[in-house]
């Protein structure tokens, strides 16, 4: 893997202080600019930049994304889709959750369902019919969100 840096799971996951500070900062703002970065972890623009290209190479930055309200865009209900496969039905399954694009994520899990989904709809109607597609090869669970009150944040950066 020539170029590539590998660490193994305990060096990748040293963090420092300033690496906390930089995350956080970016955890709140993906698009805050390499100035203000720096500022946030009292460093010059290029040591900021040094820093986050070091945290991008080590796998820890993944990628800078914006968060978008589903409702905001007329998908005001979401769900969460627990699914069972029917025997052989795995891959299928799998592939029809991949191709509709309502499923907005989606984790292949362990224990009596394979996949959890989350699903976002614009009406009930129209949550039975993607429904539908995914029962004629699965078993399903659905549960409505009525609210989330912890969004997806970040882990806990240090070992406190």
């Amino acid at each position: 893997m020539k170029g590539k840096l590998v660490l193994t799971a305990n060096e990748a996951s040293r963090l420092d202080s300033i690496d906390q500070r930089l995350l956080d900062a970016l955890a709140q703002n993906a698009r805050i600019s390499l100035k203000e970065l720096a500022q946030v972890a009292n460093l010059s623009s290029p040591s900021a930049a040094e820093r986050l290209r070091r945290l991008e190479e080590r796998g820890i930055v993944t990628a800078f994304t914006i968060d978008i309200d589903p409702a905001a865009l007329g998908y005001p209900l979401q769900a969460i889709v627990r699914v069972r496969p029917l025997p052989g039905q795995l891959h299928v399954v799998e592939r029809i959750i991949q191709e509709t694009p309502e499923f907005i994520e989606c984790d292949k899990v362990t224990g009596d369902d394979c996949f959890i989904a989350r699903l976002v709809v614009r009406s009930m109607g129209e949550l039975d019919g993607i429904l539908d597609k995914v029962a004629e090869r699965a078993e399903t669970n659905t549960s409505m969100i009525k609210a989330s009150p912890v969004k997806r944040r970040l882990p806990p950066l240090s070992s406190r």
